[in-house]
């Protein structure tokens, strides 16, 4: 069960009242633990009880920990595993680690969260790798189009042994981050007031031409201009006016950022374009992971790697049961209550829409951000070889069946 719901009966008022007196952390990290919906006494003493196991001894190390966007009303923090990790992790080392959680954009945004890592305003941070990438670069290399087929095969990226070479290695030499974990969902079009009229999507050329928001990602943009999407940077914040005014069409995100940003109330279609990746990430500081020493250092990656498999699990299901990405809708799901049809294009047209703009099809567009991708990372043929393993699993396999793996051990 998300925050937001275990909340629910709970007002902001009173919220803030307890964690006034116990802190935003000990509070977030008592709410994310609770096994069902909380009342005020249950939250003010869970608050109370991991308030008092938190601060029973000094920590070596207090981590400030930047999450963009996620607070008390919107929370999606058990499927992008914010929460999860600073409690796991605190627990983990006995206190010796402390994790001081800001959110609801209070000390960093999407933007701006990768930027105060590396200024060593915040020591961790949750955002998209997507926005991100305006701060930190090398994270285009997860947007070729169309080089993950499925959720399933993001999963199997990122534990794959693999990944160090070719993801987190790169981004930690060139941008001082250390890549901990992620929550995996491919990006569509979430169309706005002008699609609500309009049939449900079935082809592609009905996306053609419209007007649609994009993030920071460059590799991005290159597939929307292919796709003839016509891609506007518009800031997160402002999406969600844009979408229902008009001013633009449609907006490429994932399902489940359409739910956690408020945004069903003006989404019409949620388009299942499945064209480059929606990831919520969460890197730290590679400075401040080096100055750890080893086995707290052991600690991060293993909470990480709890936290990896819990997402992996989470999200899928919360997708569907809280969601409402799914045809036929569950009911009672943030889809279904505000009206948004899930569109899922038929087999054929995302195979067109490969055709058009993925780089084994279109390699011209690519090729400046693709070499300049490999070089940084150490001449390596970066989508190729993302995509070679990608493919390493049926095509049929469901995200949540992919074999958690920890990626820092072992070769590839």
């Amino acid at each position: 069960m998300e925050i937001g719901r275990k909340l629910s009966g709970i007002s902001r008022r009173d919220f803030f009242r307890v964690a006034g007196r116990y802190g935003m952390s000990s509070t977030l990290l008592a709410a994310g633990g609770f096994g069902g919906a909380m009342s005020l006494a249950n939250l003010a003493q869970a608050a109370e009880s991991t308030y008092e196991k938190r601060f029973s001894k000094e920590p070596k190390h207090t981590l400030k920990f930047g999450a963009a966007g996620f607070n008390t009303r919107n929370l999606l923090i058990e499927r992008a595993g914010a929460i999860e990790f600073a409690r796991d992790l605190e627990e983990r080392t006995d206190g010796e680690i402390r994790i001081e959680f800001i959110g609801d954009n209070q000390i960093c945004g999407q933007l701006s969260c990768v930027e105060k890592t590396q200024q060593g305003i915040v020591d961790i941070y949750a955002a998209s790798t997507q926005n991100s990438a305006g701060g930190a670069p090398y994270l285009n290399v997860l947007d070729y189009a169309y080089m993950f087929p499925s959720r399933a095969a993001q999963y199997h990226f990122f534990y794959s042994p693999a990944s160090q070479r070719i993801l987190r290695e790169p981004l930690e030499k060139r941008h001082g981050l250390k890549f901990l974990f992620t929550h995996c969902e491919l990006r569509g079009l979430q169309m706005g007031s002008t699609f609500a009229d309009k049939p449900t999507v079935t082809k592609l050329e009905e996306l053609f031409g419209t007007k649609n928001r994009v993030t920071g990602t460059q590799l991005g943009r290159i597939a929307m201009q292919l796709l003839n999407l016509n891609p506007v940077p518009v800031a997160w914040e402002e999406t969600l006016d844009a979408l229902k005014t008009g001013l633009i069409d449609g907006a490429e995100t994932w399902a489940s950022a359409v739910a956690y940003a408020n945004m069903a109330p003006v989404v019409s279609q949620s388009v299942n374009l499945k064209f480059f990746c929606g990831t919520e990430h969460t890197s730290m500081s590679a400075k401040v992971f080096d100055s750890l020493g080893g086995e707290l250092q052991d600690a991060v990656m293993e909470s990480s790697y709890f936290t990896q498999a819990l997402i992996q699990g989470a999200n899928e299901a919360a997708l569907l049961n809280t969601v409402g990405f799914s045809d036929p809708q569950l009911p009672n799901t943030i889809f279904a209550e505000n009206g948004v049809r899930a569109a899922f294009l038929p087999d054929d047209q995302i195979k067109l829409a490969e055709e058009m703009c993925a780089p084994n099809f279109n390699p011209e567009p690519w090729a400046e951000w693709r070499e300049r991708l490999n070089k940084w990372a150490g001449g390596i043929d970066t989508y190729q070889e993302i995509y070679d393993i990608a493919r390493e699993i049926p095509a049929d396999t469901l995200p949540e069946n992919v074999e958690p793996r920890r990626w820092w051990m072992g070769q590839a």
